[in-house]
């Protein structure tokens, strides 16, 4: 049941990532990988930055829509580069 979970904050915080960074989301695969990706890479990145986004339900969301930013940043970043 736990992976449901995983998968439904996935692909919320990616839809949430992408409305916040492109306007749109960008389709319930995408947004599941970029939710997942994302929230691997909040929780890195806040645990580095030492900051605490709460526990449970909307700690799990927040963490994972901010990294899902992060990541859309990043890769955006990357194609205006090649």
């Amino acid at each position: 049941m736990e992976w449901i979970y995983f998968i439904i904050i996935g692909a919320v915080a990616g839809w949430l990532a992408g409305l916040l960074f492109k306007g749109s989301g960008f389709g319930i695969l995408v947004n599941i990988i970029v939710g997942i990706v994302g929230g691997i890479l909040g929780g890195w990145l806040f645990g580095v930055l030492g900051i605490s986004a709460g526990s449970g339900l909307i700690g799990s969301l927040i963490t994972a829509v901010v990294g899902g930013v992060v990541l859309v940043w990043l890769i955006s970043l990357l194609k205006k580069l090649f």
